[in-house]
C-alpha cells in the first residue's frame, strides 16, 4: 500500500517569489559573493534572463548588488520586510473586505426593494431634481391637507440651497396649510446668511425647526404612506442632485417616523426662539454671576420662581448642575443676544 505525502509549497513563493527566483537567492545565500556569471553557472542558467531576476531580487531588497557582485542581505532582515509588506497587504485587502461585507446590507436593500416593486408589493419611485421633490410632496398633501411632513436635513450645502433658492415654496405651502413641517437641522448651518429669516418666516407660518449637533442621513416622511431616503443611507441631498427614492411601504415610513421622533426629542429649539423666554433671562444673569436674589429683584419674581426656571432650564438642556445648564445654552446660542443690565445692589 502506497502513501502520497503532499508537497509543501515554498515559504519564498508564499512571499511572491517564482520558484526561479528562489532557487537564485538560494545560490546567493551559498555564494554569498558572486557575480552573474558565477550564478549563471552555479545555476546552469544563461546570464541574460538570470540578471533580470537578479534585479528584481535586489528591488525587492533580498539581495544587494555591489560593484557587479552580488551578496545576500541577512534573511532575518530581507524577509522580516517582505513579509511586513505581505502583511500590509495582506491587511489592506481585509479592509477591502470588510467594506464589502459592509455595502452588503445595502445591495440586500436594493435586492428587497427592487423585488417587492416587481411584484407590486410597494412603489419605489425615483425623484430627480428640487422641483420634482417639491412636486411631489404638494402633489400628496392636495389629496389630504395639510400633510404631515418630517425631514432630516444633515448638511449644510443643501440648508444653503434652501435658503437661497428653495425656501419660499415651502413656507407658502406651509402658510397656505397645505403642509405641516417639523425639519431637524444641524446646529452649525445656521451661521448660513440669509438662512435666520428663512426660518423666522417658515416658523411663523406654523413649522416647527430643531436643531442637532449631527444627523445620520438626509430623509423624509410625507404623511402616512410614503417616504424618501437616499441611495445610499448616510447621503446629503443636493449632494446626489436631489436625486432619491420615494418609497412607498409602511414599514419604512413607520420606521423613519420612529428614527425621527427619537432624534426630535433631542433636539434643541432655534436659539433666538428664547429671546423672551423668562428661563433664559434667569441663565443670562446667573452668567454674570448674579445671586438668585438679585436675580429675582431684577425679574421682578419671587426666588422660588427663579429656582423654578433653573430647574426648567436644566431639565430641557439635560444639565446637571447651573453651570453645565449654563454652559450648554452657551453652545446653544440661547444667550448670544445681549445679556440682561447686572442690577445694583
Amino acid at each position: 500500500m502506497s502513501t502520497h505525502t503532499p508537497t509543501l509549497p515554498d515559504p519564498l513563493e508564499t512571499l511572491g517569489l517564482t520558484p526561479a527566483q528562489t532557487v537564485l537567492y538560494n545560490a546567493v545565500l551559498r555564494l554569498h559573493r558572486a557575480t552573474c556569471a558565477d550564478l549563471a553557472q552555479a545555476t546552469n542558467r544563461s546570464p541574460e534572463p538570470l540578471a533580470r531576476e537578479l534585479a528584481t531580487l535586489v528591488r525587492l531588497g533580498v539581495v544587494d548588488e555591489q560593484g557587479g557582485e552580488y551578496l545576500a542581505r541577512h534573511p532575518a532582515a530581507a524577509l522580516g520586510h517582505l513579509i511586513a509588506e505581505r502583511l500590509d497587504r495582506l491587511a489592506a485587502e481585509s479592509r477591502r473586505i470588510d467594506t464589502v461585507l459592509g455595502s452588503i446590507r445595502g445591495f440586500i436593500h436594493q435586492y428587497d426593494a427592487g423585488r417587492d416593486y416587481q411584484t407590486g408589493q410597494f412603489s419605489v419611485d425615483l425623484v430627480g431634481g428640487a422641483d420634482e421633490l417639491y412636486e411631489s410632496v404638494i402633489g400628496m398633501a392636495v389629496q389630504a391637507p395639510p400633510l404631515k411632513l418630517l425631514s432630516g436635513i444633515p448638511d449644510r450645502r443643501t440648508m444653503s440651497d434652501f435658503a437661497h433658492r428653495y425656501a419660499d415654496q415651502w413656507i407658502d405651502a406651509q402658510r397656505d396649510g397645505l403642509l405641516s413641517c417639523r425639519f431637524a437641522i444641524p446646529v452649525h448651518t445656521l451661521e448660513i446668511p440669509g438662512l435666520r429669516d428663512k426660518l423666522d418666516r417658515f416658523e411663523r407660518a406654523g413649522a416647527e425647526v430643531r436643531t442637532f449637533d449631527t444627523l445620520p442621513s438626509w430623509f423624509l416622511v410625507a404623511g402616512d404612506d410614503a417616504a424618501g431616503m437616499p441611495a445610499q443611507w448616510g447621503g446629503a441631498l443636493a449632494e446626489n442632485a436631489y436625486n432619491f427614492h420615494l418609497v412607498r411601504a409602511p414599514v419604512v415610513v413607520a420606521a423613519l417616523s420612529s428614527l425621527f421622533e427619537e432624534l426630535w426629542a433631542r433636539g434643541a429649539r432655534l436659539p433666538w426662539t428664547h429671546r423672551d423666554d423668562g428661563v433664559v433671562r434667569v441663565l443670562r444673569l446667573a452668567a454674570q454671576g448674579v445671586s438668585d436674589e438679585m436675580i429675582a429683584r431684577q425679574l421682578g419674581v419671587s426666588v422660588r420662581t427663579v429656582r423654578a426656571r433653573f430647574a426648567d432650564a436644566m431639565a430641557e438642556l439635560g444639565a446637571q448642575s447651573r453651570f453645565q445648564a449654563g454652559v450648554e445654552a452657551s453652545r446653544r446660542g440661547w444667550l448670544a443676544r445681549g445679556p440682561e443690565p447686572v442690577p445694583r445692589p
